[in-house]
């Protein structure tokens, strides 16, 4: 008997583990998060690649073209919202004569769609384009402010707004909108019915375990 019930607690052990690993881990995958804000974009090749460098350090060359697009978008840049208008800088900057020791760059602002928009922001505005006739040493921050006051940063310096949009907020996180897990409301771990069936085995072979320790 004391060998039989010895194998049995060493199954209901080996059982238990997994029960403990499932009252660990929380219940269901993360969810990401998309953020509302003001992504920077360069014309590169007719098209439009996400911009590695922040705008108060990046310094584009004279005949570039800065984009600029206001959206919904995953963090991380490249799958964020690209400009909608084409960045054609000699389309842009035909009617800007050059100037000796001044550069021009053409800019695309992109104010998304209504359903970018910020809450009680109303539509956004009509898309447009610029060029701008800066120093040689300008900053996209300052062939922005040049063409499109008034700019909002926040304390950490995030680009909020241009052109004085949006009036209110900074790249807030918006809740993907996934369903809390059962019995959570909160999202937090909560214990499910598999969890609890866990539980009990691990009580089961703990109980096993006791028994066999009295029996020796």
């Amino acid at each position: 008997m004391t060998g039989a019930l010895r194998r049995t607690a060493a199954a209901l052990l080996a059982a238990a583990v997994p029960a403990v690993l499932l009252v660990l881990l929380p219940v269901g995958p993360a969810q990401a998060a998309d953020y509302r804000y003001w992504s920077f974009w360069k014309s590169s090749g007719g098209a439009w690649a996400y911009q590695q460098q922040g705008p108060a350090v990046y310094v584009p060359a004279d005949g570039t073209v800065d984009g600029w697009r206001f959206a919904l978008s995953p963090d991380g840049g490249k799958e964020a919202a690209r400009p909608g208008a084409v960045g054609d800088f000699a389309a842009l900057c035909t009617a800007t004569p050059a100037q000796q020791g001044r550069k021009r760059v053409g800019v695309v602002l992109d104010f998304g769609t209504p359903a970018d928009a910020p809450k009680g922001a109303g539509a956004p505005p009509a898309a447009r384009t610029a060029c701008a006739s800066v120093p040689a040493a300008a900053t996209s921050a300052e062939v922005l402010a040049a063409v499109a006051p008034p700019l909002r940063y926040d304390s950490a310096g995030m680009l909020c707004a241009i052109a004085g949009y949006p009036r209110a907020g900074c790249g807030e996180a918006v809740d993907a909108g996934a369903p809390a897990a059962s019995g959570s409301p909160s999202g937090g771990t909560g214990l499910t019915g598999p969890v609890l069936g866990g539980v009990l085995v691990l009580l089961l072979g703990a109980g096993a375990w006791w028994q066999l320790r009295r029996r020796r």
